[in-house]
Parts: structure tokens; C-alpha cells; sequence
């Protein structure tokens, strides 16, 4: 119940608007044949960040050289506005006692918002794997 409620909050809070943001960072990479894993990586990130609660993201310890390099191609091309996009709520959100916790968990995004290959979204509750690993 408690994760319901958060969620629901956090969409009120900056989360929907983040997750048209990762949406539409999905679109545009699909529009290019070669940039398509960035595309499969925003929309498993939009998922996260339209309903965080009840789901974790873990580094992913086996990541290698393709996602160093895709990171970095996000990050030239979309991670940097992205991250700018969740320290705006981060700062909105911390201005109030209540969303203290939602600027926290914006920090947190935006350092994933600008390197998300090699982190895996999992289940909090068990553990296991909510979704495929980013960008696979």
C-alpha cells in the first residue's frame, strides 16, 4: 500500500514528466538504426522512472566496453539533459518536507539518467530481476 502511495505521489512530483522525457530520448534513438540499443535502454529507464517504487537499480558488476562506449554516446546525446531534468525536481521537490525523499530518489536517477548501461532494474522485495538488463 505504502509503494502504491509512493508511486502515486512521484508521478505528481516529476515523474511522469521524466518519463515522456526517456519516452521521447527512446524515440528519437530508434529514428537511427545504430543508435536503437540506446532506444531499448530509455524505455526500460522511461518504465522505471514512471513507477520507482517496489524496484531497484543495481550496478550491473560484469559490464563491459560496448556499455562504456554507449554510455558515453548517451550521455553526449541525451544523459546530460536528462540528469538536468531530475536535479530540477530533485531542487523543486526538496524545497518541501514532503518531497524530501522524492528529491533524494531524483538524485539518484540522475546519476543513472547520464550512465545507464550497466545497471539492472530488479524487484525490491525478492531480489530478482523486474526487467532485462539496460540496454540488452
Amino acid at each position: 500500500m505504502l509503494r502504491l502511495i509512493g508511486n502515486v505521489l512521484w508521478l505528481l512530483l516529476g515523474g511522469i514528466e521524466l518519463a515522456i522525457a526517456y519516452a521521447i530520448a527512446g524515440l528519437l534513438s530508434f529514428l537511427l538504426i545504430v543508435t536503437a540499443p540506446l532506444g531499448v535502454a530509455a524505455f526500460r529507464l522511461a518504465g522505471y522512472t514512471l513507477w520507482p517504487f517496489g524496484r531497484s537499480l543495481v550496478e550491473k558488476p560484469g559490464a563491459g566496453a560496448g556499455s562504456a562506449l554507449a554510455n558515453i554516446i548517451w550521455t553526449v546525446v541525451f544523459g546530460w539533459i536528462l540528469a538536468l531534468g531530475h536535479l530540477l525536481a530533485a531542487f523543486v521537490n526538496a524545497v518541501t518536507i514532503i518531497g524530501i525523499p522524492f528529491a533524494v530518489a531524483h538524485l539518484k536517477l540522475a546519476r543513472t539518467a547520464l550512465v545507464p548501461f550497466g545497471h539492472e532494474v530488479v524487484d525490491s522485495a525478492t531480489g530478482d530481476f523486474a526487467v532485462r538488463p539496460l540496454g540488452r
